[in-house]
């Protein structure tokens, strides 16, 4: 995880704690060389950093630094099941902004994870991407952010 750790502290950040799920789920699993995370909140400190609609109670811009918040918590699911120096691609990041009627800027506000993504891992958090605009999402959270990243494989030792 140190090249990880670099980059995040290059950018001023600290890998948080793994968010407490809020219902009957993982916040990440493993399968084969793929990692896959549950839909990730803005949560700073065990409490959403903002509630309710983007393009009403909460603006675009905001809701872009909201985004990053979710990438990062997703980062520190990824870590609660593999070392983040094993990832060699972040294959593919979901957004999900829960949108007032006439907002129509999601891919902007998802922007926020993509670009952390980018600058954490380089050409390897460049992604494939959906940016879906919803009517609410848990506990009146703006936004929230699933992504899948692929792993390197773990050599096998054969016994001698």
């Amino acid at each position: 995880m140190a090249n990880v750790e670099a980059a995040l502290a290059r950018l001023g950040l600290e890998l948080p704690a793994v968010v407490p799920p809020v219902a009957a789920y993982r916040p990440a699993v493993v399968a084969g060389d793929y990692v896959y995370t549950s839909g990730q909140l803005p949560m700073v400190d065990g409490a959403l950093a903002a509630t309710g609609k983007v393009g009403a109670e909460v603006d675009p811009e905001r809701a872009y630094e909201l985004a990053r918040i979710c990438a990062l918590n997703a980062l520190a699911a990824v870590a609660s099941v593999a070392p983040l120096d094993r990832v060699v691609q972040i294959v593919k990041v979901v957004g999900f902004v829960a949108s007032a009627p006439e907002f129509t800027g999601q891919p902007k506000v998802v922007n926020g994870a993509s670009e952390l993504l980018g600058e954490v891992f380089g050409e390897a958090g460049t992604h494939a991407r959906s940016a879906v605009g919803v009517a609410v999402l848990p506990l009146d959270a703006p936004v929230e952010v699933e992504l899948v990243a692929r792993l390197a494989p773990v050599a096998k030792t054969v016994p001698v």
